[in-house]
């Protein structure tokens, strides 16, 4: 009992010169307002409690150093290595086709007859539908014996001209009547021949628009479409800042959710024009199109290679911290000996991201030891355990 006095006596006595009697002290001096008495008794009261800080976290120290049971950071590393960083632009494009056409007569009449049906293959030039020509076959006929009458009469002139027999004028005359004759008959025959509709591209019938025996108006009643699947493209639309980078022959991964298919193209044409209503500029992706899965309007999705870092320190994004000024930083194991060492602070200078992951461009280098699983509750220069490497 006497040693538990002898061992409470220093603390009572600190208790009592720093509580009731200080509080007792400090309220006369306050009544009395005397200005120099409170300023003496506030600094040696600062004093007290500096050197009881002081004593404290010496305490503190060393019972930190002792107790076996002290609380460790136990964190895992990583190791910074030199990758292949390869960017993409995400977006999204429509597909399309130059060759996708609905064609319209060029004469004006009744369609009077149509030759193919929806789903034929059709070859270039080939005949689809015929137009009634009103009458105009006959025209023709009959010019064209005119003409012939014509030609005959020149070839007789011709031959008496030859043998000096005749007048140049009746030559001349029957020449002049001969090609002008013709002429009508050619102009008459392209006439005709606009009566027929033919396909402008090798490809397939998808639709026909207009049935046989229908009046249709030439350039304005549309008759068949025509759809050729084999010259497929993408076209997406990139903002202007990206005018640099994403370039003709880039490498882009096409993906059509539709069908769960991805394929590798290439951009076979990037548009010079700007639109200036929404900054943009047009790309063109070739697609190729072997099965004819792949139909006009269809969605696709593109992954377009705008960048690429043959050596890049790629770092996920979630060890990454900020401080006051904005700065970007990571922890990195310094004093590596066994299992432990220190943590310290290493600023860094992020670029560009995919995914989870980011480019470091400066602060870190080929083979550091990042702390990863930790890294937001270590400090810089705390003693860190390693579990995982």
């Amino acid at each position: 009992m006497k040693k538990i006095n002898i061992l409470l006596l220093p603390i009572v006595l600190v208790l009592v010169s720093c509580g009731g009697g200080t509080e007792k002290d400090v309220d006369t001096l306050i009544s009395e307002k005397n200005v120099d008495a409170l300023t003496e008794k506030r600094d040696a009261l600062k004093k007290d409690k500096t050197e009881l800080d002081e004593k404290i976290k010496k305490l503190s120290d060393a019972l930190e150093e002792i107790n076996p049971t002290k609380k460790k950071t136990y964190i895992t590393l990583f190791s910074a290595k030199d990758s292949i960083f390869n960017h993409y632009l995400e977006l999204q494009g429509s597909v399309d086709t130059k060759k996708n056409i609905v064609i319209t007569p060029e004469m004006s009449g009744i369609l009077k007859q149509v030759f193919v049906k929806e789903g034929q293959r059709v070859s270039k030039g080939q005949i689809l539908a015929r137009v009634d020509d009103g009458g105009m076959s006959q025209q023709v006929a009959q010019l064209q014996i005119q003409a012939d009458l014509a030609k005959t009469t020149y070839e007789r002139q011709k031959r008496l001209w030859d043998q000096k027999i005749g007048s140049e004028i009746q030559f001349l005359q029957a020449k002049s009547a001969y090609e002008a004759q013709q002429k009508a008959v050619d102009q008459f025959k392209v006439q005709l021949s606009k009566t027929a509709i033919r396909a402008p591209f090798s490809g397939v019938v998808d639709d026909v628009i207009t049935e046989q025996g229908s009046v249709v108006g030439a350039g304005l009643s549309p008759i068949i479409r025509i759809v050729n699947l084999r010259d497929m493209y993408i076209e997406a639309v990139i903002p202007e800042k990206y005018l640099t980078t994403v370039t003709k022959g880039k490498d882009v991964e096409v993906y059509f959710p539709v069908l769960g298919e991805s394929v590798n193209a290439k951009i076979r044409q990037a548009s010079d024009f700007i639109d200036p209503n929404n900054r943009t500029f047009k790309v063109e992706i070739g697609v190729k199109n072997e099965d004819g899965n792949i139909k006009p309007n269809l969605t696709a999705k593109l992954k377009i290679n705008d960048y690429t870092n043959p050596k890049a320190i790629l770092i996920p994004q979630s060890v990454i911290s900020e401080n006051a000024k904005g700065e970007q930083y990571v922890y990195v194991a310094d004093s590596l000996v066994g299992n432990t060492a220190k943590a310290k602070r290493a600023l860094i200078t992020t670029g560009k991201t995919q995914g989870d992951f980011i480019e470091v461009l400066d602060g870190l280098v080929n083979g550091d030891a990042i702390v990863d699983d930790g890294a937001r509750s270590v400090n810089d220069g705390q003693e860190i355990t390693i579990i995982k490497k």
